[in-house]
């Protein structure tokens, strides 16, 4: 496990000044959210397959910063790879596939990294309900 200042150093996203860059960035290989981000893994729901477009060093913005938000960056530990995906649900942004001894990260000023472990998932928006159905964003 990395600490968020390794990853910050390694990957060069700096984060809020509240969050405590001491602690360990946990990998996760189940559901997660970072924001209005949702990773899902591929046995829950994966509509693209496989993602074979390497993930650059500078990373790969999922969900661009709207409004003056903040974007949430894909980045890679490793083999990584993530394709868009078009023409299916306005709500799912790709598919993301991490490689046995990879990791990918998502990086958000706000929210710090999350680390995604080995393996194939869908990234998808979320959404919330109101007066109508519509897409989180933060």
């Amino acid at each position: 496990m990395r600490t968020l200042a390794r990853l910050i150093d390694e990957h060069g996203v700096q984060v809020d000044e509240h969050l405590d860059r001491s602690l360990d960035v946990p990998v996760s290989a189940g559901l997660q959210r970072q924001g209005d981000v949702i990773v899902i893994p591929a046995d829950i729901a994966n509509p693209g397959g496989h993602a074979v477009t390497p993930v650059p060093r500078d990373g790969v913005a999922v969900v661009q910063g709207e409004n003056g938000g903040n974007t949430h960056l894909l980045l890679a530990a490793g083999d990584v790879r993530y394709d868009t995906l078009e023409g299916t649900s306005p709500l799912d942004l790709g598919v993301l596939t991490i490689a046995a001894d990879a990791t990918a990260y998502l990086a958000h000023s706000e929210h710090g990294y999350a680390g995604i472990a080995p393996g194939t998932y869908t990234v998808r928006r979320q959404r919330e309900q109101a007066d109508e159905i519509r897409v989180v964003a933060d």
